[in-house]
């Protein structure tokens, strides 16, 4: 039987395997990879041509030059699997002969959509990658993985052999031609692979042995640790990037510098062989010096790279002493051509650097975890060439595609230096306890001082001790909740000013398009929900008052962002779609603040206490609306906030302060996040890592609580987001604006004094009233929209944010309740403190995790009564859609929580107890 070495290699009882056949095996993989790659990037050159027969648009050619790596990143971990499974020998093989007749048949493609599917046959070449990294490895010991893996990734230099050899060929012979003969080199590459390699030295002991491979269970169990994931975000730049941009930079260089196609693949080609062969070096530095230092290294010069290349041109114009002085800030062709190489270069240690932790930490299941991290690296070179074209489309600038590739970089960089931080706190936190708080205290500091200056951070909480409770935790926990309260406000009404601030972009010399101002109403959602995300698990980490004081800061961004953008006409579209996207900043810091506020306070005031937070937080959609246009009429800041907009209306031009829609939240901000710092505290109770509060993950009530939060807040925050676009197109004849604030003040109040109501009678209970109430509510909009009545839709609107704030209540009382019940069952050898401190930080990070899942009704709501109103003429297909999910929480709130029998039915109102029944 065949049994991992320390050295990462395999060995059977009888003694180690020979090495024969390593090298042959080595170079035959590298050479096939380089000929798949080749294969797997051709739409980069032939796409071209592709382009202007058919009259793409940029988008539609980022989704022709993406389709091929969406199949060979979906692919991978199957192959790699496979792979570890049935040895790389068949499965390369294979792999490559099935490439090469999707290949062939690119040739009988004529129109858009069959070039789609012909596409997505070609992706599967890039499947190779799984198969040959799992195949290679088997061959080398740990300490030599390093370096064989760099050597075997360096076949990405058929990127490059695409960009020299493809454009002669199709410039002499057609594109048909290229696709012809790239196919025919895969299949003799296949038949060369498979005489003259042998089955790796696992695959061959295991046969002897007669022993049959792990299941796809065994195989998948690696996949829950996070690490696998980080480093497959890592991937998504060094090698997701890397493909993205060697099938982006022919057409990049051609519309930017005016290059025909040949020269544009041989510069393009300055990229992708550095990025290619260097992995080879990459591999040795990573077995020398380690790869976290190389990591480190890839990382750092990166985000210098892509800042310089995202940079537009620009024109500055100072006003010097003796008169205006003008000057041009632009990146040309060869200083293009240089930072792209260095990139390139960077990208090639970082891709062997990832892929050297592998082997040697998953050496059984290097198929299947390579094949993850080689997924989501390869699905960040189908992601990125469409939102390049996208971001063109919308931005009209060249460059934002290293904008974009910053913002990835600069994440792939923080995210490992938080890891790397916390790894070597935790190892060190005993002697980093003892140290002062300052360093100029060292020479004073002595044993007396160790904790005197630490008051923020509390280390005994127990709010379950009526005791405790009455003489000490309720003014602490108040205290927080009162400082909570005016942030969630403030970080509300910045997600939500580009409401007020679209409808007025137009008054003041922005000639913005519908589409364009949709997307500026609309971005602000799809970021805040997308931080949520991130922002649930942040508070055990960081804490609850360093983290609250440094989101309310980061409010200033959009805020002060949005004062000075707006009084400029000239000011570019991307800087509005960018501040859209910063403003989702205060869409995350609600998963953030309800998350620290539920482990302030007891079961019997959680609900109340979160009721309070979110619905006072929920009050600054409605504040937004009422305050900024009284804001923008009066200047409140003097010469300070600079100068009005004339506005052309009935009465003639009056002033209008549209920069006022940001600085008026600034001084509030300031206010805020000091109170946090200075009046917060930290739970020591509270803290955990991402990997402990990941089991939210396999319990199987975080979904359905993401599917019934959904329900009340994405359809509160939904509602809100839409209600005043919906009452202008379907009664223009009212002004609708002037109530629009109405909405969410109900919401946001009916949500903040009904918390009681759920605490008392249970949140299940509760909620599935909610759901009769919002669905009967949704059958009278649409009565009386058909009726043409306005006073009755929004009479029923109203209906719907009381009823939709009181389920925003109810839904959060019921998770901590459930987690409790389920803590019972999961943990029963558990004592009763640690059974509720588990509860407890579950609660939190599922509280977060479904309140990020129901934000993006804030982008779903509104997109729904557009797409009906083009689909079918008007809003009601998409309200009877409204009706029908309804429906469903309806049915799942009853069969799940409050029927006879169901899980909270016996702390609700008494019953059978049925948790022992609940899957996790």
């Amino acid at each position: 039987m065949a049994h991992a070495i320390a050295g990462g290699g395999v060995r059977q009882d009888d003694g180690p395997v020979p090495a024969e056949g390593r090298t042959r095996a080595l170079a035959l993989s590298t050479v096939a990879f380089t000929v798949c790659f080749a294969v797997w990037t051709i739409f980069s050159i032939i796409g071209i041509q592709i382009k202007n027969d058919l009259g793409l648009s940029e988008t539609q050619f980022g989704l022709l030059v993406g389709m091929p790596i969406l199949t060979g990143s979906l692919i991978r971990l199957i192959l790699g699997i496979w792979t570890d499974q049935h040895g790389g020998r068949l499965v390369y093989t294979l792999v490559m002969l099935a490439a090469a007749l999707a290949t062939w048949l690119l040739t009988f493609a004529t129109t858009y959509e069959t070039f789609l599917l012909a596409a997505l046959g070609v992706g599967i070449a890039g499947g190779s990658f799984a198969v040959g990294i799992a195949y290679v490895s088997r061959w080398y010991p740990r300490e030599q993985q390093g370096t064989a893996l760099g050597v075997f990734g360096a076949g990405n230099v058929g990127a490059a052999v695409t960009k020299f050899a493809a454009p002669f060929v199709m410039v002499a012979f057609g594109w048909k031609m290229v696709a012809g003969i790239w196919a025919l080199a895969l299949v003799v590459m296949a038949v060369a692979f498979w005489f003259g390699t042998s089955d790796d030295p696992e695959l061959q002991a295991r046969r002897r042995a007669g022993t049959r491979p792990e299941p796809l269970s065994a195989m998948l169990e690696p996949l829950k640790n996070i690490q696998v994931w980080r480093f497959a975000l890592y991937y998504f730049f060094v090698f997701g990037a890397f493909v993205a941009l060697a099938l982006w930079l022919p057409r990049y260089l051609i519309g930017v510098y005016g290059l025909d196609i040949i020269a544009a693949g041989v510069i393009a080609a300055t990229y992708s062989v550095p990025a290619s062969l260097f992995r080879i070096y990459g591999g040795h530095l990573s077995d020398r010096y380690g790869a976290r230092r190389v990591m480190y290294w890839t990382f750092g010069v990166s985000v210098v790279v892509c800042f310089l290349l995202s940079y537009p041109p620009t024109q500055y114009i100072v006003k010097g002493i003796n008169g205006p002085i003008g000057f041009q800030i632009e990146v040309g062709l060869v200083p293009f051509t240089v930072m792209v190489f260095v990139l390139g270069f960077f990208m090639s240690l970082g891709k062997a650097a990832v892929y050297k932790h592998i082997p040697v930490y998953y050496p059984r299941h290097v198929g299947a975890v390579g094949g993850v991290v080689g997924l989501v690296g390869g699905l960040g070179g189908f992601v990125l060439p469409i939102a390049f074209g996208l971001m063109n489309d919308l931005t009209g600038i060249w460059t934002s595609c290293f904008m974009l590739l910053f913002l990835v970089v600069a994440a792939s960089l923080a995210w490992m230096h938080m890891a790397v931080r916390t790894m070597e706190r935790a190892a060190a936190s005993e002697v980093l306890r003892t140290l002062p708080e300052l360093p100029e205290m060292q020479e004073i500091h002595e044993p007396r001082h160790v904790g005197a200056l630490s008051g923020q951070l509390i280390t005994d909480w127990r709010a379950e001790d009526p005791a405790f409770w009455a003489e000490v935790g309720r003014p602490i926990a108040r205290r927080n909740l009162l400082i909570s309260i005016p942030a969630l406000l403030l970080s509300f009404a910045v997600w939500m000013v580009w409401s007020v601030v679209v409808a007025k972009l137009p008054a003041v010399g922005f000639k913005y398009t519908t589409d364009q101002l949709f997307w500026l109403a609309a971005l602000p959602g799809v970021s805040g929900a997308t931080l949520r995300v991130f922002y649930s698990f942040v508070v055990p980490i960081f804490g609850g008052r360093l983290w609250t004081t440094l989101s309310t800061w980061s409010l200033m961004i959009p805020a002060v962002g949005i004062g000075l953008a707006v009084q400029n006409p000239a000011t570019p579209y991307w800087i509005f779609l960018l501040l859209a996207l910063l403003c989702g900043f205060g869409g995350g810091n609600f998963a953030s603040s309800m998350s620290n506020i539920s482990f302030f306070f007891p079961k019997a005031e959680k609900g109340n206490a979160l009721a309070l937070n979110a619905g006072l937080g929920n009050l600054g959609v409605s504040v937004v609306q009422f305050v900024v246009p009284l804001a923008i009429t009066l200047g409140v800041f003097g010469w300070l906030g600079g100068n009005p907009a004339m506005v052309k209306g009935a009465a003639g031009e009056t002033p209008l302060w549209l920069q006022n829609a940001g600085f008026i939240w600034v001084p509030f901000i300031a206010a805020s996040a000091f109170a946090a710092w200075f009046g917060m505290n930290d739970l020591a109770s509270a803290k955990a890592s991402f990997a402990e509060q990941s089991v939210i993950f396999r319990r199987r009530h975080n979904w359905i609580m993401c599917w019934l939060y959904t329900g009340t807040f994405g359809s509160f925050i939904g509602y809100s987001a839409g209600f005043p676009l919906l009452a202008r197109i379907q009664f223009p004849e009212v002004d609708a604006l002037q109530y629009a604030f109405l909405g969410p003040l109900v919401g946001a109040l009916s949500r903040s004094m009904t918390g009681w109501v759920a605490d008392r009678f249970g949140g299940g209970r509760v909620t599935f009233w909610v759901f009769v109430g919002m669905a009967l509510g949704i059958v009278g909009v649409i009565h009386f929209l058909e009726a043409g009545s306005f006073a009755g839709f929004f009479a029923m609107f109203l209906i719907l944010f009381f009823v939709s704030g009181v389920g925003n209540a109810s839904t959060f009382q019921m998770i901590p309740a459930i987690m409790r019940l389920e803590m019972d069952r999961l943990m029963p050898g558990m004592d009763i403190a640690a059974r509720h401190q588990q509860a407890e930080k579950e609660s939190a990070a599922i509280i977060g995790f479904t309140s990020a899942v129901a934000a993006f009704g804030a982008f779903f709501i509104p997109k729904s009564y557009g797409s009906s109103i083009v689909l079918t003429g008007g809003p009601q297909a998409a309200l009877w859609g409204f009706f029908a999910f309804y429906l469903t929480c309806i049915a799942i709130t009853w069969v799940v929580y409050t029927r006879r029998g169901g899980l909270l039915r016996a702390v609700e109102r008494g019953g059978p107890a049925q948790a022992a029944a609940q899957p996790a």
